[in-house]
């Protein structure tokens, strides 16, 4: 019943501009006042679009009253936009993406917890059928059931079909694994900073990437993590205690009000940027206005970014910074990245991250294909955008492509520990069958 509910919300979503009209045009909202619009929306979509209300009681009772009208509107819909299907009535992003909201399930392992040949074995005595690692991204996209994959990119990330619900999985609970987007699992994997470094996460709620990047420092060193928030950074502590985080500091506070000469912050080697956006990237996003923002708000926005960026840059002992959006558009994304790195002059240059990713940054200037891309067609994950930049001068050594040396040892090789360090993890998990 939940993954029933979950996959009705997300194709309520998918459908929300289309339902608006149509409520709009049948008068729905006017006529029933006390209906509010999302409960109106889902009733719509499950009656026009889905398989028939399943629901009972008045709220069954009240759609089918309206039933006609909503069918008329929707045909006038379609005589108006010439199309035939109701596919055809999404926007041009939707349409070319049908699935979009089905992007797979991604689940990473919480190394500082479990490891992936436990965490495989567990799903395997839950029923799950284990395929391997994926050879393509085609074998993800064709994922159904209660199959999985080890993903063919990134060693941690397992890889189930869309809409496969782990919110009561106790793997979950106990956080053993991190429910996250493919995309934005690049950010720490391609920062991949050594264990025992000094790491800034510069707009750090809800925690994701937080806790990524203590997994890949196996809780040795120090993490900063910044966020205006007081909620989510609440919130996000408790995600971070729960997933076995340590050595870490949490500050509500504007990162652009942090004095990079500190000394606090003089060992911070390593710095991850992800910044407020314009959320254009992000799947299952309702498509209200703000979903495409003015040019005016895109400017501003870049405006906020830049100057973010280049205060990060500022911090002495950095040598490895990355920058990540969930944006699509290239104002936020290669156009900020090279206006600072004009402004820097030749203290910092891009890496060509993660030679192997198939989508690479727009032609927007010499070396944007260092950046990567990602999109719910090409990768099957949400949109997003990275650039990793190191230091470049005098007593610094060339940076490298990344992640060549994580493709080559999955285990990030810096600091690796013998092979007790899997019993140690496998006791811990015997607590959670």
């Amino acid at each position: 019943h939940v993954r029933q509910l979950y996959a009705l919300v997300s194709e309520t979503l998918r459908y929300s501009s289309v339902l608006e009209k149509l409520l709009a045009g049948a008068a729905l909202l006017r006529a029933e006042k006390k209906l509010p619009l999302p409960l109106a929306k889902v009733l719509v979509y499950d009656l026009l679009f889905g398989k028939g209300l399943k629901c009972g009681g008045r709220w069954k009772a009240l759609a089918r009253r309206h039933r006609a009208r909503l069918e008329a509107e929707l045909a006038r819909l379609k005589v108006q936009q010439k199309v035939s299907r109701n596919e055809d009535l999404l926007a041009p992003v939707q349409a070319a993406c049908p699935r979009a909201c089905q992007v797979p399930r991604y689940v990473r392992v919480n190394t500082l917890k479990t490891c992936v040949d436990d965490a495989i074995d567990f799903f395997k005595r839950q029923g799950y059928s284990y395929l391997g690692k994926a050879a393509s991204v085609e074998e993800l996209r064709a994922l159904s059931g209660k199959k999985f994959l080890l993903d063919l990119h990134l060693p941690e990330l397992l890889v189930f079909p869309p809409e496969t619900d782990f919110h009561d999985n106790l793997l979950y609970t106990s956080g053993h694994i991190i429910l996250q987007d493919k995309a934005s699992c690049l950010p720490a994997f391609l920062l991949s900073p050594a264990a025992g470094s000094h790491v800034i996460d510069a707009c750090a709620a809800p925690g994701n990437k937080t806790s990524h990047l203590a997994a890949i420092l196996k809780n040795k060193g120090q993490i900063f993590a910044f966020d205006v928030d007081t909620k989510r950074l609440a919130t996000m502590n408790t995600m971070l205690m729960r997933a076995g985080v340590t050595g870490f500091q949490l500050a509500q506070k504007d990162f652009l009000t942090v004095d990079p000469r500190d000394p606090k912050y003089s060992k911070v080697t390593y710095i991850l940027l992800d910044p407020s956006c314009s959320g254009s990237g992000m799947v299952n996003r309702v498509p209200r206005e703000e979903a495409a923002p003015s040019a005016e708000r895109l400017q501003a926005l870049a405006g906020f970014q830049r100057k973010v960026l280049s205060h990060a840059l500022s911090f002495p002992a950095l040598q490895r910074l990355v920058y990540s959006t969930c944006s699509l558009h290239r104002e936020e994304n290669e156009d900020v990245v090279h206006a600072v790195l004009q402004e820097w002059g030749s203290a910092f240059r891009l890496v060509n991250a993660f030679p192997s990713w198939p989508c690479r940054g727009l032609a927007a200037f010499s070396g944007a294909e260092s950046c990567l891309r990602a999109s719910p067609a090409d990768t099957l994950t949400h949109g997003f955008f990275v650039a990793v930049l190191e230091r470049h001068g005098e007593g610094t050594a060339a940076p490298s492509s990344l992640p060549a040396a994580a493709e080559e040892n999955p285990q990030h090789g810096e600091g690796m520990e013998p092979r007790a360090a899997p019993k140690r993890r496998k006791r811990k998990k015997q607590r959670v069958k």
